[in-house]
C-alpha cells in the first residue's frame, strides 16, 4: 500500500494559496457595469412620469391671474369676446 501525500496539519494554510487575496483586490476595484442607451432612455422616461405625477393639476398662478383679468371690467371687450367664441366653435368642429 502507498501513501500519495501528507497534508499539513493545519488544514487551513494548505489551502491558502500567496497572492490570492491581492488578485481578488484587483478584480474588486476594475468591477463595472454597462447600460444599454435604451435603458437610459426608459429611466429618464420614468423620472419625468414621476415628476408629472406629483405635479398638481392646476396652475393655481394662472387661476389667479385669470380671475384679476375678469374682474377687471376693460378686458372683456368685443375683441376677446370673438376669440373666445371662435375657439369654442373650433373645439366643437363648426
Amino acid at each position: 500500500m502507498t501513501i500519495n501525500g501528507i497534508s499539513p496539519i493545519d488544514p487551513l494554510q494548505s489551502n491558502k494559496k500567496h497572492g490570492q487575496s491581492s488578485r481578488i483586490n484587483q478584480a474588486a476595484e476594475g468591477d463595472s457595469i454597462s447600460v444599454s442607451s435604451e435603458a437610459l432612455k426608459k429611466g429618464e422616461l420614468y423620472q419625468a412620469l414621476e415628476l408629472i405625477g406629483k405635479a398638481s393639476d392646476v396652475r393655481m398662478d394662472r387661476v389667479e391671474e385669470l380671475k384679476q383679468k375678469i374682474n377687471n371690467p376693460s378686458y372683456i371687450n368685443d375683441a376677446i369676446i370673438s376669440a373666445t367664441a371662435d375657439k369654442l366653435m373650433g373645439v366643437f368642429g363648426l
